[in-house]
């Protein structure tokens, strides 16, 4: 699909070149400023020909594509959002303390005494 709409992005791009150097020009560019034919800068004839709709419906398609393209590349390289969150490690059975944790020590029942039975009520 990106492939696709890369090849006719290029296509229309050689096309809006082509169509645009192929227009009359208005006259001399910017001199246009400078001398005495301001009058045909300003008053720019209102009827449209085939050219210059064809100029704008290029246009419009480029400016699509160019759209549609970075946005599909954009989605190219993404994954879900599930994927990029960093499960917890699996609780450990019995929590061992780290080695630089003081742990006190509870002195283990002697084998001599048996331990007291809880009384209950």
């Amino acid at each position: 699909m990106y492939a696709f709409a890369t090849a006719i992005h290029i296509i229309t791009c050689l096309l809006l070149i082509v169509v645009v150097l192929m227009q009359a020009g208005r006259g001399a560019g910017l001199a246009v400023f400078g001398g005495g034919e301001s009058d045909a800068f300003l008053n720019a004839p209102s009827s449209t020909s085939f050219l210059k709709q064809f100029t704008g419906g290029l246009a419009f398609a480029f400016l699509a594509l160019s759209l549609f393209l970075t946005l599909l590349s954009a989605r190219l390289g993404t994954q879900s959002v599930v994927s990029r969150v960093a499960l917890p490690p699996p609780p450990a059975a019995a929590e061992k303390p780290s080695d630089s944790t003081p742990v006190a020590k509870e002195p283990a029942p002697s084998p001599s005494k048996p331990a007291a039975a809880p009384q209950g009520k």
